[in-house]
């Protein structure tokens, strides 16, 4: 099946989307400040993806809605699923997580699969601190794993 790649300029950097004409398989970002990407005949369901990041970065999406697909071990599904339960705007430890999936010995493997997952925001990764409260570990590098749990901060906390 064709693979389709689109761009995005968000307030931290480009991301990059990568999917079918049904699902999203990628969501990443690149380094570079401005998007890059042509955008003609671009399946639907990326410009959907697009236009949900938009939302989520303006404040007024909590949740998405495009279809995603991700290749890996049922551990590593296991995990990716476990991510989608942490709430918007909340956090949870490695620790938690590997309890959550019932392999509580496990904290470096799922640490090494939140490392592999390829929806970033959507797959909430960025959710995800050291026992001891602190930011580590983001593919998109710390400080955007900062800014991302700090925009759900004052998202969540905004008079409706």
């Amino acid at each position: 099946m064709e693979t389709y790649k689109l761009e995005t300029e968000t307030p931290i950097g480009v991301i990059e989307i990568v999917g079918t004409e049904k699902v999203i398989q990628s969501i990443l970002f690149v380094e570079r400040e401005v998007a890059q990407l042509p955008e003609s005949d671009i399946p639907n369901v990326l410009r959907q993806c697009r236009e949900e990041l938009d939302a989520y970065f303006r404040g007024e999406l909590m949740a998405f809605t495009f279809p995603t697909e991700q290749i890996g071990t049922t551990f590593q599904h296991d995990v990716w699923d476990a991510l989608q339960t942490i709430p918007y705007a909340e956090t949870a430890s490695y620790r938690e997580l590997a309890e959550r999936v019932k392999r509580p010995a496990a904290v470096r493997a799922v640490g090494a699969t939140n490392g592999r997952n390829k929806l970033s925001i959507v797959v909430p990764c960025h959710r995800v601190i050291g026992s001891n409260g602190k930011l580590t570990g983001y593919a998109g590098g710390l400080w955007r794993k900062e800014w991302l749990l700090q925009h759900e901060k004052q998202v969540a906390h905004q008079p409706q």
